[in-house]
């Protein structure tokens, strides 16, 4: 079950991070780079991050979430994170059909590490187009996507 997220509550925010951290932690090894921002977060910093967050739940544990924000049709994917325990259940495939079908949408965006290959090929088999490289250091190199609805 998907369900909105109250982020302003710390004891959920915290079962968000504990779900980020270890999902982040995997991108940081398979890049090869562990100053991912997303690893370094915190209660307030989520809670000030202005993102709307919705979780996919099973029962009654968060197994992944995915976080957005909206502006002018557009949404831009700011975090799709699914717990390592999780992986290869479909949750999320679910977290982005879930954002797919909000009214008024005409264009998703997104980015993820070049060198993640598992985010790169998801976003491509869902019909994402790069539209973008960008290199934040010698280790992180960001791809954009984006997505016509």
């Amino acid at each position: 079950m998907i369900k909105k997220i109250d982020i302003s509550n710390k004891e959920i925010t915290e079962e968000v991070l504990n779900v980020q951290i270890p999902s982040y932690q995997v991108e940081a090894n398979i890049i090869g780079c562990f100053e991912i921002p997303p690893l370094k977060d915190t209660v307030n910093k989520l809670q000030q991050c202005g993102e709307s967050f919705f979780g996919y739940y099973s029962q009654e544990n968060l197994c992944g979430a995915i976080s957005i924000k909206i502006e002018n049709e557009e949404i831009d994917i700011h975090r799709l994170i699914v717990d390592p325990k999780h992986f290869r259940k479909g949750i999320a495939q679910s977290l982005l059909d879930f954002v797919e079908r909000q009214e008024g949408i005409g264009t998703i965006k997104v980015s993820t590490g070049s060198k993640n290959t598992p985010a790169v090929k998801f976003y491509k088999k869902n019909s994402f187009q790069k539209v973008d490289e960008v290199i934040v250091n010698e280790q992180i190199i960001l791809t954009f996507f984006e997505k016509k609805l």
